[in-house]
Order: C-alpha cells, then structure tokens, then sequence
C-alpha cells in the first residue's frame, strides 16, 4: 500500500476513534430514544462534506501531506465517509482494513499523528461539530 493511503487510513482511524460509540452503543442510543452519533453528526451528507474538508485541509498541511502524496483521493474519501458512517452508528458498511494493519510500517510521528488530529478537530469545529460529538467520533476512530 503506497503512502498516503497508509495516512489516509491512519486519518481515518482518528476520525473513528472520534466517536467511541459502537454498534451496541448506537442500539442502546436508539432503545431509550437518543439520537445515535450518526444522526446527531447529521447523517451521511454532513459526514462527507465533513470527510471532503478534512482531506482538503490535510493536503495543504506541510507536515504531513507527504505522506499522502501516491493516495487514490477519490477512493480515500469513500473509505472515510464509509468508515466515519458505520463508527457513528449509520447505516454504512466499512469494508476497509483494520487501523492497526492498514498503518504498519509507516513510520507515523507523533508529531504527525498530532497534526492530523488538530486537522480534523479543525474541521470539525468548522462545522460546529458540539464537544459531546467531537469526543464520541474521536473515540471511535482510535479504536
């Protein structure tokens, strides 16, 4: 896998760890008559809008664009939405490699982590995203 795949899928592991939530907690959610994540983030339509100025943001920040330099864009932002999608609770399927095994190898700083991270809290915060949410979407893509 070339590079910035490998970053596109350490950014989309982020962004799960975001939420937290899981699949249970999205049913739980439901049960007592509390949106899920996905709905509260806006469903699919406000994730990939969220996705499109993430990756935006990330190819126009120096330290760590290089490592997306050889990604398939186009594809790396449906693994996203679809990724982000199914994290939240929505209806989405991730069909996409586990975190752990999609970013072996690649030699992720912490620094680069970092400024990745401060990449999706900015969009976020862009799109008005509450703390709650924020949280929750940051929770689920650390997993």
């Amino acid at each position: 896998m070339n590079t910035w795949v490998a970053s596109c899928m350490v950014v989309s592991g982020l962004v799960l760890s975001l939420g937290g939530c899981n699949t249970m907690e999205s049913s739980s959610a439901t049960m007592t008559g509390e949106q899920s994540l996905y709905e509260r983030l806006g469903g699919k339509l406000a994730i990939t809008a969220v996705v499109e100025d993430f990756v935006g943001r990330v190819a126009a920040d120096s330290r760590i664009n290089g490592k997306f330099a050889n990604a398939n864009i186009p594809r790396l932002k449906t693994m996203l939405t679809e990724q982000i999608c199914q994290a939240s609770g929505g209806p989405c399927t991730y069909k996409g490699r586990d975190m752990k095994s999609s970013h072996a190898g690649m030699g992720v700083t912490g620094e680069e982590f970092d400024a990745l991270v401060g990449d999706l809290v900015t969009t976020l915060n862009k799109f008005n995203v509450g703390e709650r949410e924020k949280n929750e979407l940051l929770g689920a893509l650390g997993r």
